[in-house]
C-alpha cells in the first residue's frame, strides 16, 4: 500500500469516526421519540442527579446495560455494514471505535468500571457550553434543561442541523427596545418558540401582546434591574437610537449612552447574577450590534457608538460566564429606518432560528460583503484582545 493510499484510508477512517458519532446521535434522537428505545434510554436519564453524581451504582450499571450496550451495538453494526458493502478498509476504524464504547459499557454494567465518561463527570459546571464539541455544560442541558434538545454525544453537528442546540422552551427571555419594530418581532417569535418573554422598555405605556411581562427602565439606571435580571435566562440587548446628521454635544452623549454604555451596564448587571451552579450552562446574552460594526450606516454617531458596542462585546466575551451572541443586522424597516428593505418579523425568525443552531455571530443582511468582512473583523479583533488583554 502506497503512502498516498494510506493517506486516503486515514481520511476515510477519520470520516468513519465522525459518521459513527452521527449514528449515535441519530439513535439518541430516536430514543426520545420511539417507545421501545425510549424505555431503554430512560434508564440513562434516571441514573444521574442534577450535579451528575450517580443515584446509585446499581441504577448506573443497569443504564449501561440497557442503553449504552445496545447503542454501541447499533454503532458497530451500521459502520461494519457500510465497511463491508463498500470494501473501504478505512471505514473499519469506525467499527473499532464503536467497539471501544461497547467494551466500556459492558465493563460498567458489571461494576468493573465505576468512572463515567467526561460529559457526565460530577461537580459544578465551570465552563459555558462549547460550540463544536460536547462538554459537560452542553450535555447537562440535555439531561436537566430540556431532554428534547442538545442530543449530541461528542460533536454538536446534528443539533445544529435540527435546531436543537438551544432550547427556548420555558426560558425567561428579556428584550430591550421592546416597543420598537424589532423588539416586538422578537417578543412574538420567542413566544412562538415557547419562551416567557419580558419587555424591558423605556415606553411602558406601549401596547404589548397578552402574556408579555413589562418592566420599565431607562439608560443610566441598569443596576435597578439587578434583581429582575437574576430571574432572566436570556437577555437580548436590542435598544438603540439614531440621531442621523446631528453632531451636537447632546447627540454625542445620547448616542454613546443609549447605543453603547447602557448595553455594557446591562451586560455587567446580568453577568453579576450568574452565580448558580448551573448558570453557565443556561444563561445567555444576545446583543444587536448592527451591520454598522463593519459598514457605513450614513449616520456617523450611530456608526461610532455601534462600533464601540461591538468592540466592547468582543472584549467582554473573553472569559465571560455565559454565551454572548452578536446579532449583526442589515437594514430592516423600523421607526429608526423607515426605508429598510427587510421586514422585522422575517429578520426575527432568522435570528431565533440561527440562535437555536448555536450560531454565535448571527448575521442577517442583504449585503453579501458583511458575511465576509464581519467574520474577518471579529476573528482578528478577538485574537488581538486575546494577546493584549488579561483574561
Amino acid at each position: 500500500m502506497t503512502l498516498g493510499t494510506l493517506g486516503v484510508q486515514a481520511i476515510w477512517g477519520f470520516g468513519s469516526i465522525v459518521g459513527v458519532e452521527m449514528v449515535r446521535d441519530i439513535y439518541h434522537v430516536v430514543s426520545h421519540l420511539w417507545g421501545p428505545l425510549q424505555w431503554l434510554h430512560n434508564w440513562h436519564h434516571r441514573a444521574y442527579k442534577r450535579d451528575f453524581t450517580l443515584v446509585s451504582p446499581v441504577l448506573y450499571a443497569r443504564a449501561q446495560l440497557y442503553n449504552d450496550v445496545p447503542e454501541s451495538l447499533v454503532m458497530m453494526g451500521v459502520m461494519g455494514t457500510i465497511a463491508l458493502a463498500t470494501g473501504i478498509p478505512g471505514l473499519w476504524l469506525g467499527a473499532v471505535y464503536s467497539a471501544g464504547f461497547l467494551v466500556a459499557a459492558i465493563g460498567r454494567s458489571q461494576g468493573w468500571l465505576l468512572n463515567t465518561d467526561i460529559t457526565h463527570e460530577p461537580g459544578p459546571l465551570t465552563a459555558i457550553p462549547s460550540r463544536w464539541f460536547v462538554n459537560r455544560s452542553y450535555h447537562w442541558k440535555h439531561h436537566f434543561d430540556n431532554v428534547n434538545a442538545n442530543y449530541g454525544g461528542y460533536f454538536t453537528i446534528l443539533d445544529r442541523i435540527l435546531g436543537t442546540a438551544l432550547s427556548l422552551k420555558n426560558k425567561t427571555v428579556a428584550v430591550t427596545g421592546a416597543s420598537g419594530s424589532m423588539g416586538q418581532a422578537l417578543l412574538h417569535e420567542l413566544r412562538r418558540n415557547g419562551s416567557k418573554p419580558v419587555a424591558l422598555t423605556t415606553s411602558p405605556d406601549a401596547t404589548f401582546a397578552e402574556g408579555v411581562k413589562v418592566l420599565a427602565w431607562r439608560p443610566g439606571h441598569e443596576t435597578e434591574l439587578a434583581d429582575a435580571l437574576r430571574r432572566v435566562d436570556i437577555l437580548i440587548i436590542n435598544h438603540g437610537v439614531n440621531v442621523h446628521r446631528d453632531r451636537s454635544a447632546a447627540a454625542i452623549a445620547t448616542s454613546l449612552e443609549v447605543n453603547a454604555t447602557s448595553a455594557l451596564a446591562l451586560m455587567d448587571a446580568f453577568m453579576a447574577g450568574i452565580d448558580t451552579p448551573t448558570g453557565r450552562a443556561t444563561k445567555e446574552i444576545w446583543v444587536n450590534t448592527s451591520e454598522a460594526e463593519v459598514g457605513p450606516a450614513f449616520s456617523p454617531l450611530y456608526e461610532i457608538s455601534k462600533r464601540l458596542l461591538g468592540d466592547l462585546v468582543t472584549l467582554k466575551r473573553r472569559g465571560a460566564p455565559c454565551i454572548i451572541r452578536k446579532i449583526v443586522l442589515g437594514p430592516f424597516k423600523s421607526n429608526l429606518n423607515p426605508v429598510g428593505v427587510m421586514s422585522a418579523s422575517w429578520v426575527a425568525r432568522l435570528v431565533v432560528a440561527l440562535a437555536k443552531r448555536d450560531v454565535r455571530n448571527i448575521i442577517v443582511t442583504i449585503n453579501p460583503l458583511t458575511y465576509l468582512t464581519f467574520p474577518l473583523k471579529e476573528a482578528t479583533q478577538s485574537l488581538y484582545f486575546r494577546l493584549f488583554s488579561a483574561r
